[in-house]
């Protein structure tokens, strides 16, 4: 039994040895002593770390060595106070944990234990604890956050920072581009620069070379770190806006067969710009002359569209009309042209030479159309009968046009007299037009027969006897005047006043086709022998004899020119010119020849020029070419004589120079040049003058006109953007027409933003479903850019919810800025519009804000007065965001009660009061009002002060005016504003929408009796309070205590509420107000604030059935 237990006792030794190193499981790597050991760890700054140290003597010392220097042993390590040792002693854990490492962290360290009885000295493997340190930020240059503006193709450096990083941070440029991020393709690769300091952290600075292209304006340059120490990379970007020049016009031609017109046609030319930023600006020109400046841009789009209207004209043809698109950027102008070719007819057909001719002989004529494309065919009708022409001529015409020339020569005869010739022009473009000119025939042919009645030939007559002769002729045209013929004198009927009356002469009288002249004599000695003739053109007829004349022959002189002979001879142009003659010559001279600038002139004449019998030269149709000298030569058989004869031919002035537009900066000094042809050329032949509408602006006063030769100037010096406008240059040299050309004259100036009050504040509905447009107008020259910011920041207008529309019209440029879905809380902001040109720049301020109450209209005043009216008028406030309407309050001094009237229509800003009486003083208010509420009383609640006329005082109205419309009366206490017997009668409600319910009202009525509260106010404005949004701001309530100045904070017709309570809503009727019939004062003592009363009727209607409602309050009194 003991041999037993001894056998026991070895084995249970050896059991619980091995259960107990079964327990410890020291690996085979562990030193001996430890049974865990510390190992290297990397951990990222400002995290905790534990380094692991077990022991298997756990009776002895341990500390832990950093870098060599011993740390000790006591747990909370002193002088290290995020150092402290963990685990539980006696099982040999003295693990070291560390808190928020740091960079001092980053070291090596040891465990060591001491000598003890339980063991020798042990030091643990050395191990490495890292601390990763991640960039804290990156420096981007350009600085982020920032629009940076490049052009396209130029090369930019940019420069991003990240230092005190360990380790070294990757850092990688990309290019952000529609919510996805890829390399940019133009970027050269990083290279890390580290930093000078000797610790561990470093610091990376790249300087990649970037170009830009147009495809990246508006995405994000981002520059990214990446660290072990961050679990994602840290970003610093900018917004690049990449300036680059617009793409080539395009012109949309409405049609198929590009630049073919008509003359007379309304064309609409639009012209399209794609891209650019900033975008095109666009112009049309015309032979290289600017014709329209206006355009528009759409941004949502990128495009910017002109439209040139014009009505096409002959002289259009072979037109070129280009469009021309730049921007800042641009390195030239980028064009598209189109040449027109147009197509018209003739303006006119005439028809040279004469229609008059004699019987039996040739008529020539030549008919003329003037310029068309294409060319017209002529054909000639006499009648009905058509005529051939023996020749057809075609030649060039004006605006590339041709003439078309048809001659006719036909003999004629008696019978063609009167009937119609008529020369028309046809062609195949104009089918639906016919171009004719008609003359009437006029064939002379003289009197078929010619004789003469009275006393027989041959017989004797006793003087003192009255003779009757009678000329008659048959036929003739024109008709014949019969001339009668005292031998070879013309019988008149002049005498000398000592002479008895002799002869009478009639006139010639027409039957039929029989003329007829009498001659009544008395005879004497003188008729004795005398022979008495009668023609009628080559007919002639006469009685008794013929008295023969003798002629003496004129002695010969020598030829020579006299000395009135003409030197100089002033014509004009177009017109006619005769260089005259005068030649004493014995015999006659065998010639005439006259040169012109060493041409010798045909004698037998030509198209503008005809060499009379006398010798003198007569012109037609001159022109400014035939100026000069020109030279006579005479020749008889005595010898030659020459002269110079001059002819200086005036015409009327025609601008050649005048540059338009002239431009000029604000305040500097400019010439507006007219140069001109002209001829006289006079000193005083140039004035100007401004083309407006406004005589005071048409003023040239302060400018000064030069006039040398044939160049005028007029100087502007220190230049207003008052004088910007058209101007007109006018020169007169005494020949009409006087020439007149424009010129604008452009005063550039930097940006001057228009800020009219009812646009510096935008309402609409913060829900989600309202849009808002913002208008922003400016005037400038050169052309304006439009940039928006909201509570100061860069808009987005690539966010769909906004829409930008750019506007140039001249100098005058807007943006309209729609904001669609209006959101309260991202959109109730302060948006400022920044209008830009290279002279400077200026802003204004667009509050957009929740619909709301209107503001109190201003200014307030009388326009005209009346015995019984008045005529105000107003500016209106901000209306709020909903349609506002106006209501006139009025009251007579000495009359209690205040009267109210609506102004119709509601969004008049004149209104004529009537109903009023002569000689009476009255005090005047007006308030606006919306959907939401009354606006406060105009003019911060001041009374305009009005006195009628008396009925004896002049005015610009009838003294019999009777009032239009009764107005709304408030009645003292005790006094109904209807009688008994009209208590029956029904008042139609004036207006059909009831505010209490939302909806039409019915036509309801009131009855009103003697037993009526006192104090009747129309109810159809009444609406009970909304609860206040977040834009609006409470403002002061209470009274002065004076009338004249009280105030309304609340709703108009709070008067109204108080009178009328909802039953067991607010206590007695007079609670709140005690009013004597004459007292308009509200008692201090007894005031309560309006606003809540007010709001207390609102809360109680919603539990209120409409059938609970007082009688009154249902419908509106009057």
């Amino acid at each position: 039994m003991a041999l037993g237990m001894m056998l026991k006792a070895p084995l249970l030794l050896l059991g619980l040895l091995t259960e107990g190193l079964a327990q410890l499981a020291i690996p085979a790597s562990v030193p001996r002593g430890f049974w865990a050991l510390p190992e290297n760890l990397t951990v990222v700054e400002g995290a905790w770390v534990e380094l692991r140290c077990g022991v298997s003597t756990p009776g002895s010392a341990v500390q832990w060595a950093k870098d060599g220097l011993l740390l000790g042993p006591d747990p909370r390590i002193p002088g290290f106070p995020r150092y402290r040792l963990e685990g539980d002693p006696a099982r040999g854990e003295f693990h070291l944990h560390i808190e928020a490492c740091d960079l001092s962290d980053d070291a090596e360290y040891e465990c060591q234990v001491g000598r003890s009885e339980m063991g020798p000295e042990l030091v643990s493997p050395r191990v490495i604890l890292s601390v990763l340190v991640p960039p804290k930020l990156l420096h981007l240059t350009p600085e982020a956050g920032t629009m940076v503006t490049w052009v396209a193709g130029q090369e930019y450096v940019v420069s991003c920072l990240s230092g005190d990083a360990k380790p070294a941070p990757d850092i990688t440029i990309l290019l952000s581009e529609c919510g996805d991020q890829r390399w940019h393709p133009h970027l050269f690769s990083v290279t890390p620069q580290t930093s000078d300091d000797d610790s561990d952290s470093r610091t990376v600075n790249s300087h990649p070379r970037v170009t830009p292209q147009s495809s990246d304006n508006g995405q994000l340059l981002v520059c990214e770190a990446s660290s072990p120490a961050l679990e994602a990379p840290i970003k610093a970007s900018f917004t690049v806006n990449v300036l680059f020049p617009p793409g080539h016009p395009v012109i949309e031609w409405p049609g198929l067969d590009e630049g073919h017109v008509r003359a007379g046609q309304s064309l609409e030319l639009p012209c399209v710009a794609q891209g650019g930023n900033p975008l095109a600006t666009l112009q049309w020109l015309k032979n290289g002359q600017p014709v329209s400046t206006a355009w528009g841009t759409e941004h949502t789009q990128a495009v910017a569209r002109s439209v040139l209207v014009m009505t096409v004209r002959p002289e259009d043809h072979g037109a070129r009309l280009s469009c021309e698109a730049h921007n800042s950027v641009s390195s030239g102008t980028q064009e598209r042209s189109i040449t027109l070719q147009v197509t018209f007819p003739p303006s006119a057909i005439t028809i040279l030479g004469s229609a008059s001719q004699v019987e039996n002989k040739n008529v020539t004529l030549s008919c003329i159309s003037k310029s068309s494309r294409p060319r017209v065919l002529l054909r000639w009708w006499l009648g009905w009968r058509q005529l051939l022409p023996m020749e057809e001529t075609i030649m060039d015409g004006l605006h590339g046009g041709y003439i078309s020339m048809s001659n006719l020569t036909f003999l004629v005869r008696r019978e063609d007299n009167g009937l119609t010739l008529t020369c028309e022009a046809f062609s195949e473009a104009f089918t639906k037009e016919t171009f004719k000119k008609s003359l009437t025939l006029n064939i002379k042919y003289p009197a078929q027969k010619l004789w003469i009645e009275g006393a027989p030939e041959g017989q004797k007559l006793r003087a003192g006897t009255r003779v009757r002769l009678v000329c008659l002729a048959i036929g003739g045209n024109p008709e014949p005047s019969l001339t009668w013929y005292k031998d070879s004198r013309t019988v008149t009927e002049s005498r000398l006043p000592q002479e008895p009356r002799r002869m009478q002469l009639g006139n010639v009288e027409k039957s039929g086709s029989t003329f007829s002249r009498e001659l009544v004599l008395v005879t004497g000695p003188s008729d004795n022998q005398a022979k008495f003739t009668c023609k009628a053109g080559q007919l002639s007829a006469s009685t008794q004899l013929a008295v023969q004349l003798i002629f003496l022959p004129w002695p010969p002189k020598v030829l020579g020119f006299l000395g009135e002979q003409v030197l100089v001879v002033t014509a004009v142009e177009q017109g006619e010119a005769l260089l005259p003659v005068s030649v004493s010559a014995n015999p006659a001279p065998e010639a005439f020849n006259w040169t012109f600038r060493g041409y010798r002139l045909s004698p037998a004449g030509g198209p503008r020029h005809r060499i009379l019998s006398s010798g003198a030269l007569h012109l037609w149709n001159v022109t400014r070419a035939d100026d000069g000298l020109y030279q006579l030569h005479c020749q008889n058989s005595e010898g030659t004589a020459e002269a110079l004869l001059r002819l200086d031919v005036h015409y009327a002035p025609t601008i050649r120079a005048l540059q338009d537009p002239t431009e000029v900066n604000v305040g500097g000094s400019v010439d507006i040049v007219c140069t001109v042809d002209a001829n006289p050329i006079l000193p005083g032949m140039f004035s100007w003058e401004r083309l407006g509408e406004d005589e005071e602006d048409q003023s040239l006063d302060d400018m000064e006109k030069i006039s040398k030769g044939p160049t005028g100037r007029l100087r502007i010096h220190q230049a207003k953007l008052a004088q910007a406008g058209a101007y007109q240059c006018i020169v007169d040299n005494g020949v009409a027409p006087p020439a007149r050309g424009l010129v604008r004259l452009v005063v550039r100036f930097a940006p001057q933003v228009e800020h009219p009050t009812p646009l510096t504040k935008v309402a609409a509905a913060g829900d989600s479903t309202s849009s808002a447009t913002l208008h922003c107008r400016a005037r400038g020259v050169p052309n304006i850019v439009f940039t928006w910011t909201k509570n100061g920041v860069p808009l987005d207008l690539q966010d769909p919810r906004y829409t930008e529309h750019t506007y140039h019209q001249g100098g005058v440029h807007s943006s309209l800025l729609t904001i669609a879905n209006v959101s309260a809380a991202q959109d109730y902001a302060l948006f400022t519009c920044t209008a830009t040109n290279p002279l400077g720049s200026d802003q204004t301020n667009i509050q957009l804000v929740s619909i709301s109450r209107p503001d109190p209209p201003s200014g307030l005043k009388v326009v005209s007065l009346t015995p019984h009216s008045v005529e105000l008028e107003w500016k209106p406030g901000f209306d709020g965001g909903l349609p506002q309407r106006f209501c006139i309050r009025y009251e007579a001094l000495g009359t209690p009660g205040f009267h109210y009237v609506d102004v119709l229509p509601p969004q008049a800003t004149t209104f004529t009061l009537t109903g009023l009486q002569p000689s009476t003083r009255y005090k005047v208010w007006l308030l606006a009002s919306n959907a939401l509420g009354d606006s406060g009383l105009a003019d911060k609640g001041t009374q305009l002060p009005i006195t009628t006329p008396g009925l004896d005082q002049p005015s610009g109205e009838p003294e019999d005016q009777l009032p239009t419309e009764p107005p709304l009366f408030l009645f003292p206490s005790g006094v109904s504003g209807k009688t008994e017997a009209e208590s029956e009668d029904r008042v139609r409600n004036e207006y059909e929408e009831s505010q209490w319910t939302g909806e039409q009202d019915t036509r309801s009525s009131t009855v009103s009796t003697t037993e009526a509260e006192p104090y009747y106010r129309s109810l159809r404005d009444f609406s009970p309070r909304l609860p206040p949004t977040q834009e609006e701001v409470s403002y002061s309530q209470g009274f002065t205590g004076e009338d004249e100045d009280m105030a309304f904070p609340g709703h108009l017709y709070d008067e109204v509420e108080r009178t009328y309570p909802l039953s067991g809503a607010w206590g007695p009727l007079y609670d709140e107000v005690q009013m004597g019939p004459w007292d308009l004062r509200w008692p201090e003592d007894a005031y309560q604030d309006p606003r809540g009363i007010y709001d207390r009727v609102a809360g109680d209607l919603d539990t209120l059935e409409p059938d609970s409602l007082l009688f009154e309050l249902r419908g509106h009194l009057v």
